[in-house]
């Protein structure tokens, strides 16, 4: 058993009355926001040669946050994508919000006709953590996940997003932010040990921070809410960052990809 998760869970049982309580609350202050129309799309500049981009996952790859997932994390990841790759590129997206990643093998998948992609990207982590989803169950689910996939599409590579920051959730209390937080990194740890062993899989395990994009993008702004259309879904700012660093984490991995095949 993982060791953290085993201390956090001692910590985290006193406290669950107290988050269940601060759960419903923070539901009641937040309006439901819908997810992004049009979950297809393309990026056409004319270039010789077509990358047909697949995107699956929970509420951040929804789009909840943005009407248009044009201007959501996949529009963002398909204009990097197209820049970094010079290829034109045709998108879908498959997503649901609330989904866990079982959700996502028995909901999702099923209802994906398309027979061929060159690629696809997955966001997962935030409701297998707020479920309180254990690492050994967490990985169960992806590796069936990933089989899934390889078995449907057995030449695409396959990439994981970030685990979402839910530490710097500004709609959360400092309790659920622990708990949550901390769980999501882990879970995070057991899917970067879990790609390590996986061919054609890879996960972007770095920790995205405010104070790194903040620096990174020249921001000066100390407001958090920038980043949030509602304390804790992406507003379309993030969506655009977002996209745009995990489209040239990929773009670096398909690269090297392509030179050795």
């Amino acid at each position: 058993m993982n060791f953290r998760y085993f201390l956090g869970a001692i910590i985290s049982i006193p406290l669950l009355p107290l988050l269940y309580f601060q759960g419903k609350n923070i539901r009641k202050r937040i309006p439901k926001l819908p997810e992004a129309k049009n979950p297809e799309g393309s990026v056409n500049t004319h270039f010789n040669e077509t990358l047909h981009l697949l995107t699956i996952g929970e509420s951040t790859i929804a789009g909840v946050g943005v009407e248009y997932h044009q201007n959501g994390f996949t529009g963002a990841l398909a204009e990097t994508l197209s820049k970094k790759l010079k290829r034109n590129v045709q998108w879908k997206v498959y997503a649901k919000s609330g989904y866990t990643v079982k959700h996502v093998c028995t909901k999702i998948i099923p209802k994906i006709k398309e027979r061929s992609f060159d690629m696809i990207v997955i966001g997962m982590g935030g409701n297998d953590a707020f479920t309180l989803n254990s690492p050994k169950k967490w990985i169960s689910d992806i590796d069936r996940l990933v089989n899934l996939l390889q078995n449907n599409y057995p030449a695409t590579p396959i990439f994981f997003t970030n685990m979402p920051p839910i530490k710097e959730f500004p709609a959360f209390t400092k309790s659920i932010r622990f708990v949550i937080g901390n769980l999501v990194e882990i879970l995070g740890q057991e899917l970067h040990s879990f790609t390590k062993n996986k061919e054609a899989v890879f996960y972007c395990n770095e920790m995205i921070t405010l104070d790194k994009w903040n620096e990174k993008n020249s921001l000066k702004s100390n407001n958090a809410s920038i980043y949030f259309s509602d304390g804790m879904h992406p507003s379309e700012l993030t969506y655009r960052i977002w996209g745009e660093e995990m489209g040239e984490f990929i773009s670096k991995k398909y690269k090297k990809r392509s030179i050795r095949n």
